[in-house]
């Protein structure tokens, strides 16, 4: 027995319920599986380990949701786009990342993020004011203390905490007398370049950075002029 054909443009019986179905549990489903979506999103954000972490930076409080063990160097240049302070080492023995947590220096490679809620971050972003360079980065232009620079925030950075550690009594290991820290009128350079030995330069700039320290402690800097010395020949 043949078939009965069915001419073009309608739908049989079978058809529309088969349809009416289909779009019934659509709608049914639809649900169902937004919630599915939107649990397995969470599970992922869970399962990522990230938190809330607020961080106050050059004046300015943040809100990041990152993972406890992201560095606060990281988190300064990655989520805050703040890359002025540079990764070198990344192990916290070349200072390029030095950056300042309640006036005090900090190598910020080495420290989590997560911990420093609460606390005063400043980085080389947050030491001028408007077009009005800090003092210190000011120095260290008039004594040429950079040339390729990228060691530069970090040596800054450390000079200000220096001088504010200086003005503190706080004593180094070259100090000679631990009851009668230096002052900055007299630091003699043999203190500055200890004090700043945990900074490393490549370019070797490091009479200009001294010389930098040498103005905003007050001191007389030495001629930016070499001196050279020429004896004379006994023989002539």
């Amino acid at each position: 027995m043949e078939k009965p054909e069915h001419k073009p443009g309608k739908t049989s019986r079978r058809g529309f319920l088969g349809k009416a179905l289909t779009t019934a549990g659509t709608v049914i489903a639809a649900p169902t599986l937004l919630n599915q979506a939107h649990s397995h999103t969470e599970t992922a954000q869970a399962n990522t380990g990230e938190m809330t972490t607020k961080l106050l930076v050059n004046g300015k409080q943040h809100s990041l949701e990152i993972e406890p063990r992201v560095t606060l160097l990281d988190a300064l240049r990655e989520n805050l786009g703040l890359v002025g302070s540079k990764k070198g080492c990344d192990h916290g023995q070349c200072g390029a990342c030095t950056v300042l947590i309640d006036g005090e220096r900090v190598y910020s490679c080495l420290s989590l993020a997560v911990m420093q809620e609460g606390k005063k971050i400043v980085t080389i972003e947050g030491l001028a004011t408007g077009d009005n360079l800090h003092p210190m980065q000011s120095a260290f232009v008039e004594h040429d203390g950079f040339q390729c620079g990228y060691c530069t925030p970090g040596q800054i950075c450390a000079s200000v905490a220096l001088v504010d550690e200086v003005k503190k009594g706080c004593v180094s290991y070259v100090t000679s007398d631990l009851n009668n820290p230096p002052q900055l009128a007299d630091i003699s350079e043999t203190e500055i370049k200890e004090r700043l030995s945990g900074n490393l330069c490549r370019c070797s700039a490091y009479n200009g950075i001294v010389a930098a320290v040498q103005q905003v402690a007050g001191q007389e800097t030495p001629s930016p002029m070499a001196e050279i010395l020429v004896r004379e020949s006994q023989e002539a």
